[in-house]
């Protein structure tokens, strides 16, 4: 597999990407979810749309991996009130949003020459492909989204399982093997019990990201970048691209209905199941995922 890496300057900040595949194929722009480094669209999965004739790109958000951290930035006051905005639809004042992030990603774009790219966003990253999709029909070839939703007034929450995870995190002191097992955990959660890998991948998997960065305020300041935007509706209406909403049948974290709600916004959308998929991209369901998305791309 081809492989180029480099940074990339977007305004204020830097992106760390890699670029994968024949650079002459048709460009395929990942985007990931919160606190979510560029590993997180694993090899495998990259590799098979490689297969399909693309190329793909992966990258680290600001405040991730190996982009630019925003130390000392934070919203003031407690985060209640934000997360009660969001669920009907309000925004709130934020160190940054999901508008600025898309900003990063068309900055990406920028910096690579691509006029065009096939885009496609799992969980937040599905979030900042809408509103750069909205914001930028120009840059859309097509649009591939996974396990997200508009933010919507009253979208369905994660399940109880999920929500009790934010709870239960181990103090900032706490031993290393404790931080261990509750990163652990909190991906056989949001995993699913379907495809769940061994736990001793799991833990390589924790292990080699840790090792990689290790920035818990970033993750905090992207989740406040969902909060801060608000609904997504406004964004989400303007899509023109072709677009299939994927999502998992077995979601704890961004429930079905959301998906099926975020498919009927957009005009001419195709929504696709994945049965057994969880809030995660283990290797039982690339295959399907890879189908949905490259023969939305006409690529297939």
């Amino acid at each position: 597999m081809q492989t180029r890496s480099g940074t990339a300057a977007c305004g204020d900040v830097e992106l760390f990407y890699e670029d994968l595949g024949d650079p002459a194929d048709a460009p395929v722009l990942l985007i990931m979810g919160v606190g979510a480094q560029l590993p997180m669209w694993p090899d495998g999965f990259c590799g098979q749309l490689i297969k399909h004739g693309c190329r793909v790109i992966r990258f680290d958000h600001r405040d991730t991996g190996l982009s630019t951290k925003m130390h000392g930035r934070r919203a003031k006051g407690s985060v209640y009130p934000r997360v009660l905005r969001y669920l009907v639809g309000r925004t709130s004042a934020v160190p940054y949003t999901l508008v600025d992030l898309a900003d990063d990603v068309r900055g990406l774009l920028d910096h690579l020459g691509i006029e065009r790219a096939h885009v496609v966003g799992a969980s937040m990253g599905g979030m900042i492909a809408q509103v750069l999709a909205g914001r930028h029909p120009d840059r859309i070839l097509s649009l591939g989204l996974v396990m997200t939703s508009a933010g919507r007034p009253f979208s369905s929450v994660p399940r109880w399982k999920v929500i009790r995870l934010a709870f239960g995190a181990p103090a900032k002191d706490a031993p290393t093997e404790e931080k261990l097992a509750y990163e652990v955990r909190n991906i056989a959660i949001i995993n699913g019990p379907n495809f769940l890998p061994p736990v001793d991948q799991l833990r390589r998997r924790v292990e080699e990201l840790t090792a990689r960065s290790d920035y818990p305020q970033g993750m905090l300041r992207q989740f406040d970048a969902i909060l801060g935007t608000g609904s997504l509706l406004n964004y989400t209406r303007r899509i023109a691209a072709p677009t299939v909403v994927i999502h998992g049948s077995k979601d704890p974290m961004m429930r079905p209905r959301n998906g099926r709600n975020l498919a009927r916004v957009i005009d001419g959308a195709r929504y696709v199941v994945v049965d057994g998929m969880g809030h995660d991209l283990p290797g039982p369901v690339w295959r399907p995922v890879v189908e949905s998305l490259t023969e939305n791309f006409g690529t297939d």
